[in-house]
C-alpha cells in the first residue's frame, strides 16, 4: 500500500509545483514529460484503480482508491511545504543564482494549494462513499474541525487508520470465503431461522443480524426469519413463532428447522417448543445473549414506577409499535416477562424437549463506554442488580442447555455487547468477528448432523 502511495505523493509533488518548475524546462522533451505526468495526475483523481492493485470487491478497491490518495496527498502535501520554504529563502534547486519573484511565488503557492486540495477531496469523497466503519461521529468531527491546523491532520489519521483497516479485513475475509466456497460448510441438514429479540423487527431495509445472514448464505447456509411481532408476551409471541415454522417447512420441504435466537427471542422459541408442541419441528435451538432467568434490574423499575405512568409509557410505545409493523403489540406483558421473577416462574413450567438440542451463547461488556448508545448507559445500572453484564442482560442468566460458551473477548479491553452479538452496529471490533463466530456456530450443528 505505501508504494501506490508514495507513487502519487511524487506525481502529485510534481504537478503542485509545476509551475516553477516549468519555468526552468523548456525542451520539449521536459515538456512532453511534464505533460505526460499532469495526465497520469488527472487520472488518478479520476480512476486511481488505473494504478493500484484491484481487490475482489469493487468497494473495497473504491476505499483503498481513496485511502491511497489521502495518504499520498499527505506525504505530497510535507513535501511541498518545505519545497516552498526551500525556494523562499534559496535559489531554485539546480538552477543556481535564479530566484523566484513574490509574483511567481504566490502563483506557485495558489497552485500547490488547489493541485493538493483536488487530490485530498478526491480521497476523501471516495472513503465516505465507501467505507462503512467511519462511524457519523467521525464523518461529523471531520467536517467541523477540517479547517483546524494540526487537528484535521489527527482526525484524518484517524480516518485513514478506520478505512485501511477496513480494506484489509475485508479483503481477508473475501479470501477466505472464495478458498471454502466448494466446502459450503453452513449448509445445514435443517434451515435456519434467526428469531429476533424484544422491541425489534425484521425488516428487509435494516436487518436486525447486520452482514451475518449474508455471511451464512455465502457458506451454503438457507437462512429465514422469525418475523415475530416486537413487543409481545412470550406466550404470544411463540404462538407468531410457531406458525413461522410450519411455514417454512411447507415451503422448503423440510422436517425440522434450526432455531438461533438472541435475547427475548430465545424465551419465544422455548416456550414455542415445549408448550405448542414445536419440538418435533425443531432440531436445535441456540440462543444467544437471552435473559433465561430473566434480568433483576427490570423487577426494580416495574416496582419503583407507578402504575398510572407505566400506563402512559405503554399506551405510547403501543402507538408508536403498531405505526411500526406489530399488529398487536403489547409493551407491557413483554416487559414484564422478561423480570426475574417472571422468569423464574416459567422456567418451572416451560421443560426442554429430549427432541432438541439446546445449547446457549453469553457475552460481556469490559467497559461501560464500550457499548454504542444506550447500553453504554445502562451498563453500570444493570451490574448493580445482575452483575457482569453485556449491557443489557446479566450473565448469570445466559446459560442454557448443553453446551453453553461465554463470550469475553480477552484480546481487547471493549468487550462485547448485547448488541454487538447480532451485528447490530455492522461494526469490525477488534479481537472478535462477529460474522466468522456464526459461521463457526453453524458448521458446528452441521457437524452434529443437524
Amino acid at each position: 500500500m505505501i508504494f501506490d502511495a508514495v507513487f502519487f505523493a511524487i506525481i502529485t509533488f510534481i504537478v503542485a509545483n509545476i509551475y516553477i518548475i516549468k519555468e526552468f524546462h523548456e525542451t520539449p522533451l521536459e515538456k512532453a514529460v511534464i505533460v505526460l505526468i499532469a495526465i497520469c495526475y488527472l487520472l488518478m483523481i479520476i480512476r486511481p484503480s488505473l494504478f493500484i492493485m484491484k481487490l475482489d470487491s469493487k468497494i473495497l478497491t473504491l476505499c483503498y482508491g481513496g485511502c491511497t490518495l489521502l495518504t499520498g496527498f499527505l506525504i505530497s502535501s510535507v513535501m511541498s511545504i518545505f519545497y516552498s520554504l526551500f525556494i523562499m529563502v534559496r535559489d531554485v534547486p539546480f538552477h543556481p543564482g535564479i530566484r523566484v519573484s513574490p509574483l511567481y511565488f504566490g502563483l506557485h503557492i495558489l497552485v500547490a494549494v488547489l493541485v493538493e486540495a483536488s487530490f485530498f477531496w478526491a480521497g476523501i469523497i471516495r472513503v465516505y462513499l465507501s467505507s462503512t466503519q467511519i462511524r457519523i461521529k467521525w464523518r461529523v468531527i471531520g467536517a467541523i474541525f477540517g479547517m483546524v491546523p494540526v487537528v484535521n491532520l489527527f482526525i484524518l489519521f484517524h480516518i485513514l487508520r478506520l478505512a485501511y483497516a477496513e480494506v484489509v479485513f475485508e479483503d481477508k475475509k473475501l479470501e477466505l470465503n472464495y478458498s471454502r466456497v466448494k466446502e459450503q460448510i453452513c449448509k445445514t441438514k435443517y434451515p435456519l431461522l434467526l428469531v429476533h429479540g424484544v422491541f425489534f423487527r425484521d425488516s428487509k431495509l435494516l436487518n436486525y443480524w447486520g452482514r451475518v445472514p449474508e455471511e451464512l448464505e455465502k457458506n451454503g447456509a438457507t437462512v429465514y426469519y422469525g418475523n415475530q411481532d416486537s413487543a409481545l408476551s412470550v406466550c404470544e409471541s411463540a404462538k407468531d413463532l410457531a406458525d413461522r415454522i410450519r411455514q417454512v417447512l411447507r415451503k422448503t420441504g423440510a422436517e425440522k428447522v434450526n432455531i438461533i435466537a438472541h435475547s427475548k427471542g430465545g424465551l419465544d422459541s422455548r416456550y414455542a417448543i415445549s408448550m405448542l408442541g414445536m419440538d418435533d419441528k425443531v432440531a436445535s435451538l441456540t440462543t444467544i445473549n437471552t435473559p433465561h432467568r430473566g434480568c433483576e434490574f427490570a423487577d426494580y423499575l416495574l416496582s419503583v414506577i407507578p402504575k398510572s405512568k407505566q400506563i402512559k409509557i405503554e399506551k405510547a410505545y403501543n402507538v408508536a409499535l403498531k405505526k411500526l409493523g406489530d399488529e398487536h403489540p403489547d409493551f407491557m406483558s413483554a416487559v414484564n416477562d422478561l423480570t426475574a421473577s417472571k422468569c423464574a416462574k416459567r422456567n418451572e413450567e416451560v421443560i426442554d424437549s429430549k427432541n432438541v438440542y439446546y445449547q446457549s451463547v453469553g457475552s460481556c461488556l469490559r467497559k461501560p463506554e464500550s457499548g454504542r448508545f444506550p447500553l453504554n448507559m445502562t451498563h453500570s445500572f444493570v451490574k448493580y442488580f445482575d452483575g457482569r453484564n453485556d449491557g443489557l442482560v446479566g450473565e448469570k442468566s445466559f446459560e442454557w442447555g448443553e453446551k453453553y460458551t461465554l463470550l469475553e473477548n480477552e484480546t481487547h479491553k471493549r468487550g462485547i455487547s448485547h448488541a454487538d452479538m447480532i451485528d447490530l452496529n455492522r461494526e469490525n471490533i477488534p479481537g472478535f468477528d462477529v460474522r466468522e463466530f456464526y459461521v463457526n456456530l453453524v458448521a458446528d450443528l452441521k457437524e452434529r448432523g443437524f
